[in-house]
């Protein structure tokens, strides 16, 4: 068996980002990700690495556009507002498709609203974040193993892709501690001819630009884009299914939701109400079928947020608004709870789907 050593979520990712082969990180202090950029400082100078704290999350993710540039793994983390700084740089790295991995350890919001968890950026991060046509590959843990497992699957499918792939965990993710196994297996970093490495006069120049002066080459890049994009639906939906054999009701939640819901399912089933959960990984690509099948017995579905509804927009559009689906959730830091859960799981088997 695996050693395991106790981890902060926060450590696991920035660990296993170097594990990754990530040796450039920029980044700026926010509650609750905080340790991610202490770590990467303690961490990369001792590994021939570079960390730099910027002066700014603007200039944190002009940096990462920089290197990632030049075909090397890079990495930035931050929290909601610093993610919204951030956003016209995620653009760019978009229209130019560039790889790059960036960590939203969520609190709560709007504005700088509080240091407590939240999963309020739902729509910022499946929707694209900034300007213009185009999504990011968007991976949600549940544990401090997934942190690190999907940090390093996060900067796999940047390259394959090439483009931006968002760790979206909630700020509980970020703080919580729990056994971690970081034997984790690294495919070998693809080539870029496209990258900018200087050609000593062996190839043409490789230019990376995000502005196309021409309307009909910009149409042709981003039709191109979105080609990428489908096959990344079609390949790369990942999830988890809890109990769902024989369900009626179905939770959808991800990160600490997810866990809590698990609770509350076990004592729904000792009182003989068949529950169970698809929890989505990615939430960008959303993983449609599993919703889609579910639909053979589930009557109802539940969504289990820490927000006003977010995720509920995408289950409803998994379903085609077959069934009722309704919404259980805390905001402002506040978790739900087991007990919450259970009520709401409840209250859908007392009404029998008949909403």
């Amino acid at each position: 068996m695996s050693e395991k050593v106790l981890m902060k979520g926060n450590e696991a990712i920035a660990e296993a980002a170097i594990l990754a082969g990530c040796r450039h990180y920029f980044g700026y202090p926010i509650t609750p990700q905080t340790e991610i950029a202490a770590y990467m400082a303690k961490k990369m100078p001792k590994i021939g690495g570079t960390f730099l704290q910027a002066e700014s999350e603007i200039a944190a993710i002009n940096m990462v556009y920089g290197v990632s540039s030049t075909g090397k793994r890079v990495m930035t983390s931050s929290s909601s507002p610093g993610i919204s700084l951030k956003s016209e740089g995620l653009s760019y790295l978009a229209g130019a498709d560039l790889p790059a991995l960036v960590v939203n350890v969520q609190r709560g919001g709007p504005g700088l609203g509080g240091i407590q968890p939240s999963q309020s950026d739902y729509f910022q991060a499946t929707r694209g974040s900034g300007h213009g046509d185009y999504h990011m590959i968007v991976l949600a843990p549940a544990s401090v193993q997934e942190m690190a497992e999907l940090t390093v699957k996060g900067f796999e499918l940047a390259d394959k892709y090439r483009m931006t792939t968002m760790i979206l965990a909630d700020g509980t993710m970020g703080q919580m501690m729990e056994p971690v196994a970081l034997d984790i297996e690294v495919k070998p970093m693809p080539e870029k001819p496209w990258a900018v490495t200087g050609t000593k006069m062996s190839r043409p120049h490789n230019i990376i630009n995000s502005l196309f002066l021409s309307p009909d080459k910009l149409e042709q890049m981003n039709f191109e884009r979105y080609e990428r994009y489908a096959a990344i639906e079609k390949n790369e939906a990942l999830y988890e299914e809890y109990m769902m054999e024989d369900a009626e009701i179905c939770i959808a939640a991800f990160g600490i939701a997810a866990r809590v819901s698990k609770n509350a399912i076990n004592e729904a089933r000792k009182e003989g109400i068949k529950v169970g959960l698809i929890r989505p990984i990615t939430l960008w690509p959303f993983p449609k079928a599993p919703f889609e099948n579910a639909l053979k017995t589930v009557k109802e579905f539940i969504s289990v947020e820490l927000s006003m509804g977010q995720m509920i927009e995408d289950v409803r559009l998994s379903i085609d608004c077959r069934v009722p689906v309704t919404l259980c959730n805390r905001v402002g830091g506040m978790i739900p709870s087991p007990e919450q859960v259970l009520d709401a799981i409840r209250n859908a088997a007392k009404n029998g789907g008949n909403r």
